[in-house]
């Protein structure tokens, strides 16, 4: 039973790697491709140290100082915190509201969570409003006549 399951959830794998991605260039609002490395690259670390406070072993607990939910919860939290200071530095310009909420959710939630709160932005443009570099408005100069 399992083996059929394994190879039912690589077919429906193969098939959702096969599927035509959508094209949503009409679309105001793109996901620098950065930050989504920086997402990963920053999870990727979290989920590191998470698993070096059990010493690598994933089926029980093990670790002595610290609790299972101490453990995710810490390092949730240094994902938080580091994942915008990271992607600040890669993308070398201060990140919007949107940006940083997207990578806060993926620490939160790892696959789906950015994707969540940038749809949620998506449904709710009055969220991004005056998030954009200020305006600077020139004034001509008059000069005197002669």
């Amino acid at each position: 039973m399992n083996r059929a399951l394994a190879i039912l959830a690589g077919v429906i794998a193969a098939f959702v790697f096969t599927c035509q991605g959508a094209d949503a260039h009409w679309r105001k609002h793109h996901f620098d491709k950065r930050l989504a490395a920086v997402s990963i690259g920053v999870g990727a670390a979290s989920t590191a140290t998470y698993l070096s406070i059990n010493q690598w072993n994933v089926n029980h607990w093990n670790a002595i100082s610290i609790t299972q939910f101490g453990a995710y919860a810490g390092t949730t939290i240094g994902c938080m915190a580091v994942s915008p200071i990271v992607a600040t530095v890669v993308v070398n310009r201060p990140l919007t509201m949107r940006e940083a909420h997207v990578l806060v959710a993926s620490c939160v939630l790892p696959i789906v969570g950015g994707w969540l709160v940038n749809e949620a932005y998506n449904a709710h443009p009055e969220w991004e409003a005056g998030s954009g570099p200020p305006v600077v408005k020139h004034h001509r100069k008059r000069h005197a006549k002669m």
